[in-house]
């Protein structure tokens, strides 16, 4: 069956999104098809917006309007806890759980000698500014729980714990609803080393 050559375009460049597989881009670029030119323009122009009016806080390196984020602005923060994180979407997903008032310093990525990428390839030369710059006296290190990511949080850990009082790495373990039985050895592992007083 031949496919319009504008659908097929449509297709192609959805499916170069993140976890869109053929099948759902060509759902997408249906729905699209159907859905009116109003709705249409309003999709692109915010695909728009996004890559340009969008940039990298001058200070901790997550997504901003202006040159500072709206977490850096903030003087309802705590200026004293700092929680370095791999990616912009980490500072989403904690700020989701309501549950950290601190700041936030995004590294863009980790440690892998493997693919080439060394301290100097992330923001951690920005890292170490901060605490000449700031009163810190916390650091969370809320890092993924894959190789890379406790490679770089024992590498952030060496590096920062002359420059502040407390360095804390976010616990490990089961996740509520879990069953122990389906849980791998690891993850128990970590959830004992990690418990906490009632």
């Amino acid at each position: 069956m031949q496919i319009a050559e504008p659908l097929l375009r449509a297709i192609e460049e959805l499916s170069k999104l993140p976890g869109i597989g053929r099948k759902t881009a060509q759902r997408l670029a249906l729905f699209i098809l159907k859905s009116s030119e109003e709705d249409v323009n309003k999709l692109v122009n915010s695909l728009l917006e996004l890559k340009t009016k969008l940039r990298y806080c001058s200070k901790c390196y997550n997504l901003a309007v202006d040159d500072l984020c709206d977490i850096c602005q903030s003087s309802k923060r705590d200026q004293t806890i700092l929680c370095v994180v791999e990616e912009a979407s980490d500072v989403i997903a904690i700020e989701k759980t309501n549950e950290f008032n601190g700041i936030y310093h995004v590294i863009g990525g980790t440690l892998s000698p493997l693919s080439g990428i060394g301290p100097e390839d992330l923001k951690i030369k920005e890292l170490i500014k901060r605490f000449e710059d700031e009163r810190i006296s916390e650091v969370i290190l809320a890092l993924n729980a894959d190789t890379e990511g406790e490679t770089t949080a024992l590498y952030l850990a060496r590096l920062i714990k002359p420059m502040v009082t407390k360095v804390t790495r976010i616990a490990r373990g089961l996740p509520i609803g879990g069953d122990l039985e389906f849980a791998d050895e690891a993850t128990i592992g970590r959830a004992m080393l990690s418990r906490n007083l009632l």
